[in-house]
């Protein structure tokens, strides 16, 4: 190596390594950046080919399915493959993964989904007693079975999860410890979770490789449970008056997405349950994951 090419590499290295650890370590980005068709529901409805045409448009590359809305499975699929998108999951409601699974797994290897995502859990169901010990039984079996056919389970959760119970321990603790983490995964909502008064980062290191599925959308401000406030009511009220675009709230994206690897996340689905104007929502939430460096 001549001597002029050997000094500049190593002023080249020494300056590199001179660089704070954190400018090297904030390079990684979100690569697929998903939507939650649940924003945008009333315009699938009428819809859903134009719809998905348009989230493609702002850039997103992945899609969540809330619903068919009377489409059959090849029909979806056609739609996706004609504006390049994939729908790596969707939400079912429990009863018909309870019903309806083989129908179901059939529709899914159809469409493309990898995941089957279990989106609310009943309040009725709740309050029967070890609820959410008999729901982690019921999501081993129905578990077991979509994994024999190449699908992994999921369970999205909201904020009724972080109530304790009379034994002081949460819901969501019961469900994680009464479930197989090979069977049944789950989608972090991390509006929900920050609403529910829990650090994500916690669970990731508690519960690693539980987490390949989060909902991104985010918060004015974090309000409280009043005395005497249910959950749902709570959820309510956030998602009328404090819901907001992604970036332009109090959630730490980066602090979470940095510490993601530890979770498994692999898809980020962005949604917002209750915007003004739904694209222009998805618009300005997508523009700041693609500019996000972690």
């Amino acid at each position: 190596m001549k001597r002029r090419t050997f000094i500049e590499s190593s002023l080249s290295a020494a300056a590199l390594n001179a660089l704070p650890w954190r400018a090297l370590a904030s390079s990684h980005q979100i690569e697929q950046i998903g939507v939650q068709l649940y924003t945008v529901r009333d315009a699938i409805k009428a819809d859903f080919a134009g719809t998905l045409g348009k989230m493609a448009a702002i850039g997103y590359q992945e899609v969540e399915l809330a619903g068919y809305f009377d489409h059959s499975a090849k029909e979806i699929r056609a739609m996706l493959d004609k504006t390049g998108l994939t729908a790596p999951s969707a939400h079912f409601p429990l009863d018909v993964l309870q019903t309806h699974l083989p129908e179901t797994i059939e529709s899914a290897h159809i469409v493309g989904h990898k995941f089957l995502v279990c989106p609310w859990f009943d309040e009725k169901l709740r309050n029967e007693p070890d609820a959410y010990k008999k729901l982690g039984a019921e999501f081993n079996k129905l578990g077991e079975a979509t994994k024999k056919a190449g699908i992994q389970l999921a369970y999205h959760n909201h904020i009724f999860e972080f109530q304790p119970g009379a034994d002081g321990k949460l819901p969501y603790d019961i469900l994680l410890e009464s479930s197989d983490p090979n069977l049944v995964k789950m989608e972090m909502d991390l509006c929900w979770f920050t609403l529910g008064g829990q650090d994500p980062l916690e669970y990731f290191n508690k519960y690693p490789a539980r987490f390949p599925l989060v909902h991104v959308k985010d918060l004015k401000m974090v309000p409280k449970l009043a005395a005497g406030q249910k959950p749902d009511e709570l959820m309510h009220w956030a998602e009328k008056d404090y819901m907001t675009e992604v970036g332009s709230g109090v959630i730490d994206w980066k602090r979470i997405f940095a510490n993601g690897e530890k979770a498994e996340i692999a898809h980020y689905f962005v949604e917002h349950d209750s915007p003004k104007d739904a694209f222009a929502s998805l618009t300005a939430s997508y523009k700041f994951l693609a500019a996000l460096r972690f």
